[in-house]
C-alpha cells in the first residue's frame, strides 16, 4: 500500500532541506508518493529583509548546520540569503508535469544548501533541469506559462484550507499532519502505522 505524502516547503527554508533529505531516504525504503507544494516564505511584493532579520537567519543557519552534521551526516554550504524562490517553485510545477518533480526539488535543494548556488539564477535552474533529464530551455519557457504560476499560488490557498501556516508541513494520507523537520524514524513510523491501519490522532 502506497502512502501519499503532501509536503508544503520553501527552498530557502533550512528545515525544509532537512525534511527533504529524510523524505528522499524514506522514498527508497518505503512505499510512498511524495507531492511537493509551494509555500513561499517571502512571496512576491514582500519588503526587503531588514538587517536584524538577516542576522537572525544567519544565526539559525549555524544551528541547522550543526543539526545537519550531527543528526543527518550532511554538510551545509548554503547560498545567499534573501533570494526569490518563485522561479524555482514555478519550475518545480513544470518538472512535476513531466514526472520529474521530486528529482527537481531535491536537485534545487542540494544546489542551494550544499553547493552555495544562487537558485534564483535562471542559468543555474536551467542547468539543474538538464542534469535531471529535462530541457533547461523548456524550463525557461515555463516561467512565462500562467498555468504553472497559478499552480504555485494554488498551493498557498490549499495550505490555508488545511490550516498550514509554517514549513515544512507534511500531510500523510490526506489526514495526518506532521510539522517541522522531524527525525527520520518519526516519518517512517507514521507511514508504517498508516499501512497497518492503525488509527492516528
Amino acid at each position: 500500500m502506497s502512502v501519499r505524502i503532501d509536503v508544503w516547503s520553501d527552498f530557502g527554508c533550512p528545515f525544509c532541506f532537512l525534511a527533504a533529505a529524510s523524505l528522499e531516504r524514506l522514498r527508497k525504503e518505503a512505499e510512498v508518493e511524495i507531492h511537493w507544494h509551494s509555500f513561499q516564505l517571502r512571496p512576491p511584493g514582500a519588503p526587503a529583509m531588514p538587517p536584524e532579520v538577516r542576522a537572525m537567519v544567519e544565526k539559525e543557519r549555524q544551528h541547522v548546520a550543526q543539526v545537519a552534521r550531527t543528526q543527518y551526516g550532511l554538510e551545509l554550504r548554503p547560498g545567499p540569503v534573501g533570494f526569490n524562490t518563485r522561479p524555482a517553485h514555478v519550475g518545480e510545477k513544470y518538472a512535476d508535469a513531466q514526472g520529474k518533480g521530486d528529482d527537481f526539488h531535491n536537485a534545487v535543494m542540494k544546489a542551494y544548501w550544499q553547493e552555495a548556488r544562487s537558485i534564483d539564477d535562471a542559468e543555474v535552474l536551467k542547468a539543474l533541469a538538464d542534469k535531471i533529464g529535462l530541457s533547461g530551455d523548456a524550463l525557461a519557457v515555463s516561467w512565462e506559462d500562467s498555468a504553472f504560476a497559478a499552480a504555485v499560488d494554488s498551493d498557498r490557498v490549499q495550505a490555508a484550507l488545511n490550516g498550514i501556516t509554517s514549513v515544512p508541513t507534511l500531510l500523510f494520507a490526506e489526514q495526518y499532519i506532521v510539522v517541522g523537520a522531524q527525525p527520520y524514524q518519526v516519518l517512517k513510523d507514521q507511514v508504517a502505522k498508516i499501512q497497518q491501519g492503525v488509527r492516528l490522532l
